[in-house]
């Protein structure tokens, strides 16, 4: 038996914004209608983001890539979230959104590291646990 798109979206929720901090667009949306939020929740996490298409860890990249080059922090912080708990790693977002520098500019890739520097901080995983490697223009 398939799932309603209410358990769907219930569930897809669930995945990606467990602990998620911050105020989440479906609370916002609440606050002013009530009955639109819910319509908008249903299309937006039972439809869009339960696809099976892709998996959820490609989903949440490809929002990261689209929210970094749009210059969102706010929507990208919740899916910087979502994306590390569907089971992306903190380096791979990094470089998604190291990637969107061609497309949407330097600001913008800096914008995006900083929010993602944010939410691992806020989870206790910054600094990173490597070192990072420092590129020298000296050759001596």
């Amino acid at each position: 038996m398939s799932k309603t798109i209410a358990e769907k979206t219930k569930e897809t929720a669930a995945l990606y914004f467990k602990d998620a901090s911050g105020e989440r667009p479906f609370e916002l949306w609440q606050a002013f209608d009530k009955d639109l939020a819910k319509e908008l929740s249903l299309f937006i996490t039972g439809r869009m983001y339960a696809r099976e298409k892709i998996p959820h860890q490609t989903r949440q990249l490809v929002a990261v890539a689209a929210l970094t080059v749009l210059s969102r922090p706010d929507e990208l912080n919740l899916h910087i979230q979502a994306a590390l708990n569907v089971g992306c790693t903190a380096p791979e977002i990094a470089e998604v959104i190291f990637q969107t520098a061609v497309y949407g500019g330097v600001p913008a890739m800096n914008a995006a590291l900083k929010e993602l520097r944010t939410v691992l901080r806020d989870k206790g995983l910054w600094p990173p646990g490597r070192e990072v490697e420092h590129f020298s223009t000296d050759s001596t």
